[in-house]
């Protein structure tokens, strides 16, 4: 199998990851959201990031500090965006319902993340550049698509999260969650440097990137964990965490953690794999991948059943959305650096 193969069968399984993690949030009762989101954020933005790191990354220690501190600072505070992105994922859903939502979040995620990436390159060739626009569009087309198909399934089923109060304001905030969703690869691009000090280490390259979500996930973790904390404090629930009957809530917990944290570690060796252009092409893969993924698992739970034009509409969007991955795989075999 060539390098490029294998890179995509990488991005590949890690879509699988982040378009699976989200099941377990079906199961967060008896414990209360903040408190299952605790445990949650710990696992997947702490706990084995960190432990990853350190058994797969020689002198992680040093590696972290052989980096300036304003690339530390950068790449954490980015994590630290992209975590207030998904409180205002949230908050945007309770307004114009997770059809939505989903589909601007993921669009602006994907495309932005991909982008601003590919501005820092030098010496990009332009045939590769055409690529990777005509698939970052082909991207935001399927997605759109996939969210017009989501609000007309709700409407098929009498739904009224679409209808909710504040639509104005709910596609805002949208809006503002899709920009700052972006800066989990934006941190991850900007945190190369510390991949780089991991190899100098002795670190192999593909696992070097696992330095990088580190220092990351610690801005991650921080604005997650804060604002689950600050949820615990003002609704004092802490005692749910002794709840009776709650183990499949914190067996769930745990398992989402690790397909998140797993789908990051994945995408990062994909990205190593694919050379300069590992954070603009693999990124809106992954993302791709994994809407087209989650879709499908939805499809077969019957969450489409009674809304069969909505369906046909979804299946149209989920082939725009292999097309625009495919695009985005040859822009890699036309990079010319």
């Amino acid at each position: 199998m060539g390098t490029l193969t294998a890179s995509f069968a990488v991005i590949a399984l890690a879509s699988i990851f982040q378009g699976t993690f989200g099941l377990g949030m079906k199961y967060v009762r008896p414990l209360a959201w903040e408190a299952w989101w605790l445990v949650y954020s710990a696992v997947a933005m702490l706990f084995l990031p960190v432990a990853a790191a350190f058994v797969l990354v020689p002198h992680l220690a040093s590696s972290i500090a052989g980096v300036s501190t304003p690339v530390l600072f950068k790449a954490a505070f980015f994590g630290f965006l992209w975590g207030v992105g998904g409180i205002l994922f949230g908050r945007s859903v309770a307004r114009v319902g997770i059809a939505l939502t989903y589909g601007i979040v993921m669009g602006l995620a994907a495309s932005v993340g991909s982008l601003v990436p590919l501005l820092g390159q030098r010496g990009v060739s332009l045939s590769a550049i055409r690529w990777i626009v005509a698939g970052n569009f082909l991207m935001l087309v399927g997605v759109a698509l996939s969210a017009w198909a989501g609000v007309k399934r709700e409407h098929a089923s009498n739904a009224t999260s679409t209808e909710a109060k504040g639509m104005k304001a709910g596609l805002v905030i949208a809006v503002l969650s899709g920009l700052l969703s972006a800066f989990l690869n934006l941190g991850f691009a900007s945190a190369l440097p510390i991949s780089a000090s991991a190899v100098e280490f002795g670190a192999i390259p593909r696992n070097a990137s696992l330095a990088s979500w580190v220092v990351v996930l610690m801005g991650a973790f921080a604005m997650n964990a804060g604002y689950a904390v600050f949820l615990l404090v003002k609704n004092r629930t802490w005692d749910t965490f002794a709840a009776v009957d709650s183990g499949q809530a914190w067996k769930w917990a745990l398992v989402s953690g690790f397909l998140w944290f797993a789908a990051l570690a994945v995408y990062g060796q994909g990205v190593a794999l694919m050379g300069a252009l590992g954070p603009v092409v693999g990124w809106p893969m992954l993302l791709g991948l994994a809407l087209i993924l989650s879709n499908l698992l939805a499809v077969r739970a019957g969450e489409w059943n009674g809304a069969p034009r909505a369906l046909r509409w979804m299946m149209v969007a989920l082939g725009v959305l292999l097309i625009a991955c495919a695009f985005l795989g040859y822009s890699n075999r036309t990079l010319n650096i």
